[in-house]
C-alpha cells in the first residue's frame, strides 16, 4: 500500500510540474502580446537562423527555410512589426536586396520561448 501511496504522490508531483511549464507559458503570453508569433513554425526559423548569424539576405534566409517569397514576405513583416527583425533594404546595382537580423527584443523572445519549453520537455519527461 505505501508503494501505491509514493507513486500516486509521484504522479501528482508529475502533473504538477507540467502545469506549473504549461502555465509559465501561457502567463508569459499574457504578459507579452507578441509571445505567441515564435509558435510559428516559419517565424520561430526565421528567428532561430538569425539568432546564430549576423544577417541574412532574404534569398538567404528563403533557400535555407526552403519556402515561397510570399511565405517569407509575409512571416517576416509579422516579426519585424514585432520589432523582432529589423530589415535593411538596399540595391546591389539595380537589384533589389533585402536583409534581416535579429534584434535584442527578438533575442530576448526566443530566449523566452527556448527556455519555456525546456520547462514543459522536463515536465513531461519527469525530469
Amino acid at each position: 500500500m505505501a508503494r501505491q501511496d509514493k507513486a500516486a504522490a509521484r504522479a501528482a508531483q508529475d502533473s504538477e510540474a507540467t502545469l506549473r511549464a504549461v502555465s509559465g507559458m501561457a502567463q508569459s503570453e499574457q504578459d507579452e502580446p507578441q509571445g505567441r508569433l515564435l509558435h510559428d513554425r516559419i517565424r520561430l526559423a526565421i528567428v532561430s537562423a538569425l539568432a546564430v548569424n549576423e544577417s541574412l539576405s532574404f534569398t538567404e534566409l528563403k533557400t535555407l527555410l526552403e519556402t515561397t517569397d510570399g511565405n517569407l514576405s509575409v512571416h517576416a513583416r509579422k516579426l519585424e512589426e514585432a520589432q523582432y527583425v529589423a530589415c535593411a533594404k538596399t540595391f546591389d546595382g539595380r537589384t533589389p536586396k533585402t536583409v534581416y537580423r535579429i534584434t535584442s527584443e527578438g533575442r530576448r523572445a526566443l530566449e523566452n520561448y527556448l527556455r519555456h519549453m525546456e520547462a514543459l520537455i522536463k515536465a513531461v519527461r519527469g525530469k
